[in-house]
């Protein structure tokens, strides 16, 4: 992959990160996705081509619905500025690249991309109240693993390694969106500080 595609694909990752709109996050996430499928169909294989393509539409549909069963009524807050969430990520990928050794990858540039973005997926699940965009952190580390999967040495194998990503990282974000739909319906908002109420 080249180092331009790389660092379009993580920059799109930190936009989730400073973003507040929870569409245009969902739409990044989705252009991410649609992205590493086209990779994967130009340099790899139409099989990972296929699922990241079947992963990214299917992801997209289902948020985008989650988004519009669950209109918020005022703006879920973060408790850090989006210029500070944004340098706290940047800062967070710098460490990891850093400090976490070579994965091995067909390039340097694709390792830190994808620890850049699995940086970006962490802050996010950890700076944001809004519980959507909770999810939208665990979709943001899937993308990139699956970048990872593109990026491994002889390819033989991302397909498998794909497929099953997919399959269970897929899983835990539709169960991650059930239980924000049920925290909506229960408190009238996305609003993960509202379970703090919950005593036993």
């Amino acid at each position: 992959m080249s180092g331009a595609l790389v660092w379009v694909v993580v920059a799109l990752g930190l936009g989730v990160v400073v973003l507040r709109r929870r569409s245009l996050a969902v739409g990044l996430v989705t252009v991410q996705a649609l992205l590493l499928a086209v990779r994967g169909g130009v340099h790899a294989d139409g099989g990972a081509a296929a699922a990241l393509a079947v992963r990214a539409v299917a992801l997209a549909a289902v948020l985008l619905l989650v988004v519009s069963r669950t209109r918020e009524p005022r703006p879920v807050r973060a408790g850090i500025a989006p210029l500070a969430r944004g340098g706290l990520a940047v800062a967070f990928a710098l460490a990891l690249t850093w400090l976490v050794p070579s994965l091995a990858l067909d390039s340097r540039n694709a390792e830190r991309g994808v620890l850049a973005l699995a940086a970006f997926g962490i802050m996010t699940v950890a700076t944001r109240r809004a519980t959507l965009f909770q999810v939208l952190g665990i979709v943001l580390v899937e993308n990139g693993l699956a970048l990872a999967a593109l990026q491994l040495p002889g390819g033989g194998s991302s397909v498998t390694i794909e497929f099953g990503v997919a399959l269970d990282l897929t899983l835990i974000a539709l169960v991650a969106v059930v239980f924000h739909e049920r925290i909506f319906a229960e408190f009238g908002s996305g609003d993960s500080a509202a379970l703090r109420s919950l005593r036993d």
